[in-house]
């Protein structure tokens, strides 16, 4: 390099260039140390759907404003103990037998399949105030009088809230222990401290464990500590009820692997204004998932409905058109529930077609059966089903009921009250057999109807006949003798 007239060269000492190089190659390593350390990821609450970034519309589920941001930390590689892996063959896997623990509560035992299974995780949703927490109390207290020692675990309420709501329901027992916690480590210590055979956790969405820096609710704290659960409950044999909120859409809150990590789940419905409850099973690994438990809310809890037939048709209008009863099949169940529908002059462009307890699609697609086949002109005629008490219906053997009510209620005839209906509609007007009509009708014996209309297939394998019964093979035969 040339030097300038006047300029002076400033030499740099060695020692201080590589000191210089030092410092500068420290403060690199920290500052990958820290971003590594800080890094932060994005994760939809409704799905479990994960982003390197924020974004409005979560591309998985394409719920909005989901996304909430999470530290993401490495956790180092504990060194198992190497052990001999082998597998067998299934004819020489034991089986163990654990007797199912009795709850005392027919409905629920029904629904659960016989009984708690040791060491199952039972997960229960439903919306706020429906009676989870009643219920799970009750279940507790009822095993606390057999001798059993259970946890009750709250990260909502106060142990002076759960005394309250126990000397309401009569609940207490010197077997049942209470405990406000949301660390799941002393959870834990709890169980272990108590020896519970049966642990409720009220709720899961309230829980965290300290290993990871999220929030109490986000989809990590969530999954982690409901595998930590599901750990503890089958390696000790430890009976887990969870309880866990539920979205605007009526499903479980967090991310949808919840329900698959948990042996049972369990749905308690019910609407508004009415005290009457039903748990429904949607996933049962030891037991089936059609079955019901039928409740009712009271001043003292939950109450067993013995028949749930009589309960549903005790406010049943008489003579009035447009209401007609079928008997449905809830699991090994038969329940007769009553259909209404009200068909009125539409002023609209686009009537309307509104149901409540049925598929709606269901609805339209019978609407279309009904003026194609029979010649009812409802394309001007605004449709309203309800099925009365808020049950739902999903099988198809209520068709001929449904056809039946509005078809009574377009001509304004009414349907003989000793009448009951059962049925799948087919496309081209057919009535179709359906699966244990025996059992129905017997069903609709005991509650004093006497007159049938059922397919004649099934009137041709009826053993016996409980009630006089007409088999029809087409929609037509059945208005006929119905509608004249």
């Amino acid at each position: 390099m040339r030097q300038l007239k006047g300029e002076k060269v400033r030499k740099i000492p060695i020692p201080l260039t590589k000191t210089i190089f030092v410092l500068t190659y420290r403060t690199v390593n920290m500052i990958r140390a820290t971003t590594k350390t800080n890094k932060v990821r994005f994760v939809c609450q409704q799905c479990g759907y994960v982003s390197p970034k924020w974004l409005g519309k979560c591309p998985d589920c394409g719920e909005w404003n989901s996304f909430v941001e999470e530290r993401v930390t490495e956790a180092t590689p504990a060194s198992s103990p190497e052990r001999e892996i082998t597998p067998l063959p299934i004819t020489h896997i034991n089986i163990l037998h654990l007797p199912r623990i009795n709850t005392h509560l027919e409905e629920l035992d029904r629904v659960l399949g016989g009984g708690i299974v040791p060491g199952a995780v039972i997960l229960i949703g439903g919306p706020p105030g429906i009676g989870k927490s009643t219920l799970t109390l009750q279940v507790l207290f009822n095993l606390a009088q057999q001798g059993l020692k259970v946890l009750y675990v709250s990260g909502e309420e106060s142990a002076t809230q759960i005394k309250i709501r126990a000397e309401r329901l009569k609940a207490n027992s010197d077997e049942l222990y209470v405990l406000t916690e949301n660390e799941i480590e002393n959870v834990f210590q709890a169980i272990e401290q108590t020896e519970a055979k049966v642990v409720v956790v009220d709720s899961i969405q309230t829980m965290f464990t300290s290993t990871l820096s999220s929030a109490p609710g986000s989809v990590s704290q969530v999954r982690e500590v409901t595998a930590l659960l599901v750990r503890l409950a089958k390696t000790a044999n430890v009976a887990m009820f969870v309880i866990g909120h539920v979205t605007k859409e009526g499903a479980i809150a967090g991310p949808r692997m919840l329900e698959h990590m948990v042996d049972t789940v369990l749905y308690f419905e019910g609407e508004k204004g009415h005290p009457y409850r039903i748990l429904r099973a949607v996933k049962n690994r030891f037991g089936s998932t059609n079955e019901i438990g039928v409740f009712e809310m009271g001043n003292a809890g939950l109450k067993e409905v013995k028949n749930p037939s009589e309960f549903f048709l005790s406010e049943r209008p008489l003579n009035v058109p447009g209401s007609v009863v079928v008997p449905v099949l809830e699991g090994t169940r038969p329940i007769l529930v009553e259909l209404q529908a009200l068909v009125s002059p539409s002023f609209l462009a686009m009537p309307r077609r509104t149901s409540i307890g049925i598929d709606p699609y269901r609805l339209n697609l019978l609407v279309a059966i009904l003026e194609k086949r029979v010649g009812l002109n409802l394309g001007t005629q605004d449709i309203f089903f309800n099925v009365a008490g808020g049950v739902k219906i999903d099988e198809p053997a209520a068709d001929l009921g449904i056809v039946t009510a509005i078809a009574s209620s377009l001509l304004n005839k009414a349907i003989a009250p000793e009448w009951v209906f059962l049925g799948e509609v087919g496309l081209t007007g057919e009535v179709r057999a359906v699966v244990q009509s025996e059992i129905r009708l017997i069903e609709a014996q005991k509650m004093g109807f006497k007159k049938c209309i059922l397919p004649q297939g099934n009137l041709k394998n009826l053993k016996t006949q409980p009630l006089k019964a007409i088999g029809v093979t087409k929609l037509e035969e059945a208005f006929e003798m119905l509608l004249q």
